[in-house]
C-alpha cells in the first residue's frame, strides 16, 4: 500500500488548494508556483550539484541547432533512453546523448524512434482531451481535428521569402 505521494501528485494538490482559494483562473504556471511559496506550501528539493548540473546540461544539449549545408535549423543532440539491471531485480533508466554530426545510424534511429513514440504519445492524449471535451462539454460546438501532419509539414518546409518580395 503506497502512503507517500509522488511529488507530481503534491503539485497537483497545490494547484486545487489554489484554485479553491479563488485565485485568478486562468493563470499561469508561475503565478501558482508564487503563490505556493507565498502560502508556505512548496519546499524546494535538495539537489546534489552534480544533479543539478546534470540537469542543466541535459536543457542545454536539448536546445543546441545548427544550419545544415542545406540551410535546415537542425537539433544536434539526441537523447538515447535505455534501461539498465542495477542488480537485485532493479532497473533504471539512463539517457545516453549522442550528436547527430557523428552518431551511427543505428543510435539515430533509436533517437528518432523513440521521439516518434513521444510524438505519437502526444497525439494520443490531445484525441483523448479533445473527445472527452466534445462528448462532456455544455456547448453545441464540437472541436474537429485532423492527426494527418502530411500537409503541415509540406506546408512548413516552404520558404517564408520569395525572390523579389518583402519579407
Amino acid at each position: 500500500m503506497r502512503l507517500k505521494k509522488t511529488k507530481k501528485e503534491a503539485l497537483q494538490e497545490i494547484i486545487g488548494k489554489y484554485r479553491k482559494c479563488g485565485e485568478k483562473w486562468p493563470t499561469t504556471s508561475r503565478e501558482i508556483a508564487a503563490w505556493a511559496q507565498r502560502n508556505g506550501l512548496y519546499e524546494p528539493e535538495r539537489k546534489s550539484v552534480v544533479d543539478q548540473l546534470a540537469l542543466e546540461i541535459s536543457h542545454a544539449m536539448r536546445e543546441e541547432y545548427f544550419t545544415d549545408e542545406q540551410g535546415r535549423r537542425v537539433r544536434k543532440k539526441h537523447a538515447i533512453c535505455e534501461m539498465q539491471d542495477i542488480g537485485d531485480g532493479k532497473h533504471k533508466q539512463l539517457t545516453f546523448w549522442v550528436d547527430i554530426e557523428d552518431a551511427k545510424p543505428e543510435e539515430m534511429q533509436g533517437a528518432f524512434q523513440q521521439r516518434r513514440m513521444q510524438v505519437l504519445g502526444d497525439c494520443r492524449q490531445l484525441k483523448t482531451d479533445v473527445d472527452s471535451y466534445n462528448d462532456n462539454n455544455k456547448y453545441d460546438d464540437a472541436i474537429q481535428m485532423c492527426f494527418d501532419f502530411t500537409e503541415d509539414l509540406v506546408e512548413l518546409e516552404q520558404p517564408v521569402e520569395y525572390a523579389g518580395l518583402p519579407a
